[in-house]
């Protein structure tokens, strides 16, 4: 859970400002401005959700519960963003940005978003945390 928290603070640093997203020259200063406010956002979240499940004292189970749903909110915007992709014209990867990872398969080639697999496996995580939290609590 604190690694699915963290992950979703820091990683945004790493993967969203560089010359691929936030400072990539094709893209409108409008989007490049919400998606760095978008970045800030998930580091400030991800430092409340750590906070919350490494804070010492009471009320354990209420921080954790509170930390997992936070962290889920994430998660479930960006599923709910790749699913409804379509009403609004939007794409998984930008043709100067990065790249899909190409896949072979009998049937010709995939082309997969790596964010699509990596959230999908957070996602999964975290709702195991939170079942063996709920049987342990």
């Amino acid at each position: 859970m604190s690694g699915i928290s963290a992950g979703q603070g820091v990683m945004p640093i790493f993967i969203d400002l560089n010359r691929t997203h936030a400072t990539n020259p094709l893209w409108m200063g409008h989007a490049r401005f919400h998606l760095v406010q978008q970045v800030f956002s998930l580091l400030l979240a991800a430092v409340l959700e750590v906070g919350l499940l490494w804070w010492p004292g009471g009320a354990l189970a209420a921080r954790f519960y509170l930390a997992a749903g936070l962290a889920a909110t994430s998660l479930a915007g960006f599923l709910l963003a790749v699913l409804t992709r379509r009403l609004y014209g939007g794409t998984l990867h930008d043709p100067n940005g990065m790249k899909p990872v190409r896949i072979r398969t009998r049937r010709g080639v995939i082309e997969v978003d790596i964010n699509v697999p990596i959230v999908g496996i957070a996602a999964m995580i975290l709702v195991g945390a939170v079942v063996l939290f709920w049987r342990g609590a």
